[in-house]
């Protein structure tokens, strides 16, 4: 195992260092900026734990109608895939470090102002806003930023990896979170969630690293030493060009479109209301809360799993067996609510934490191989279309509950959208296209 975390490199190759050559080391620099991503993305999940845990006590704390809680949540899921693409972009511009810590910081900013709030435009603009624009900006963007410069080989197993930690992150906060906001209310949970991301600020400050190029490394598994790239200006640009380029293509579209089912079927559907819908059937909310946290705990397992597959096997084929795998288990979903957790409801969690993002792994891959050096931005847009997805559910699920009185419809529909999902990866072609020209670095 040493071996798969040994690099060697050929110094000849290494001219171009703007620094002093250094020998490699017996464990190679990008497993620990793998490292301290993993425990940033972990320790900044707080954030989206929080949404299912606030509908009903805000409903009774002011009144407002789910569709209304619904619609802000909609607006912070939007935005949070909106941004990547333009984050991924800054990141190439500015770096990453300072993006990540700009982000936390206004994650941070719109969590603590939260805790002011009188009237539902505030919870939009803090909570949908400010942390839906600093989400995007940690979102799985950041993940694929880092893979692609730090790693050569291993980039199915370090993206599943670094995919984990958001579910590590959900496995931490949200049993603390379900408990603060069931016995000290909403706002305390809020508070924390901010400080939960100040913490993580000066950890990026001091320890992540750009490129390998900043410590005189080749990238892990790369034959031969590369120098950092010159800043990309006009990053705005550069994200709508690469937009535009990729909007060409018809893998473009269909890794967009079942990336939507995707989050229609996590962070917009179950995410936001298995807790709710669960307390509709008079569960505890520390229980459904835990029963959430346990889909993290095998999401951990099912991504990384799913990155080593992504290494070995083809990635249209893999999506489509996830998708028509999560179809299936929400069919049952309805029936197995209840009062009390019992063992088919179990078998539901472990089964359906498995396949929660198992789908990132194989879309990467699928970006970089259509898109080569342009991969992390059109993975960025293929994330707006994620997040999209989610924020229609997450809007519409709010208003189904308040007009039907259950979610039954929404788990449903989001089933069969999964099946239209499985045959939709099925049809992306095997074929890389060329890369898109006059969009790279």
């Amino acid at each position: 195992m040493l071996g798969d975390v040994t690099q060697t490199t050929d110094l000849s190759a290494r001219s171009g260092s703007p620094g002093p050559l250094r020998r490699p080391p017996r464990v190679h620099r990008a497993w620990f900026v793998a490292a301290v991503t993993f425990v940033t993305i972990t320790g900044a999940a707080a954030f989206a734990s929080l949404p299912g845990l606030l509908i009903e006590p805000l409903h009774e704390r002011f009144d407002w109608s789910r569709g209304t809680i619904g619609f802000a949540v909609s607006v912070n899921l939007a935005l949070y895939g909106l941004t990547a693409p333009f984050a991924a972009a800054l990141m190439d511009r500015f770096g990453i470090r300072r993006v990540v810590a700009v982000a936390l910081t206004v994650i941070a900013v719109g969590s603590g102002l939260t805790v002011f709030m009188t009237a539902s435009w505030q919870l939009i603009l803090y909570w949908g806003v400010l942390v839906g624009l600093g989400s995007g900006s940690m979102a799985l963007a950041f993940a694929a930023t880092v893979t692609n410069r730090w790693f050569v080989r291993r980039r199915g197993l370090v993206t599943g990896i670094l995919t984990a930690a958001g579910a590590s992150g959900q496995l931490v906060f949200l049993p603390l979170l379900s408990w603060l906001v069931e016995n000290h209310g909403w706002r305390p949970a809020a508070v924390t969630v901010a400080l939960s991301a100040l913490a993580v600020v000066p950890f990026v400050w001091l320890l992540l690293r750009d490129h390998p190029a900043d410590v005189g490394l080749a990238a892990y598994g790369a034959e031969g030493f590369t120098p950092k790239p010159e800043p990309v200006p006009g990053a705005a640009r550069r994200a709508v060009t690469v937009l535009f380029r990729a909007a060409r293509t018809g893998p473009f579209w269909l890794l967009a479109g079942t990336f939507a089912i995707c989050g229609a079927s996590t962070n917009g559907l179950v995410k936001t209301y298995f807790i709710p819908a669960a307390h509709d059937h008079h569960m505890p909310v520390t229980a459904a809360a835990s029963l959430l946290a346990v889909i993290g705990v095998f999401d951990v397992v099912g991504t990384i799993a799913s990155g080593w597959f992504t290494d070995r096997f083809e990635a249209r084929r893999l999506l489509a067996v996830y998708y028509a795998l999560r179809g299936i288990s929400l069919l049952f979903l309805p029936v197995l609510l209840a009062p009390s957790v019992h063992p088919p409801m179990l078998f539901f969690i472990v089964f359906y934490g498995l396949d929660w993002v198992a789908t990132v792994p194989p879309t990467i891959a699928l970006c970089r191989e259509h898109y080569g050096d342009d991969s992390a931005i059109v993975f960025g847009w293929v994330l707006a279309s994620h997040q999209v997805g989610a924020a229609v559910v997450a809007f519409v699920g709010g208003m189904a509950r308040d007009v039907f009185g259950s979610y039954d419809v929404v788990w449903y529909a989001s089933g069969a959208l999964c099946a239209v999902a499985a045959l939709m990866a099925l049809v992306i072609r095997r074929k890389p296209l060329p890369r898109l020209e006059g969009a790279g670095v």
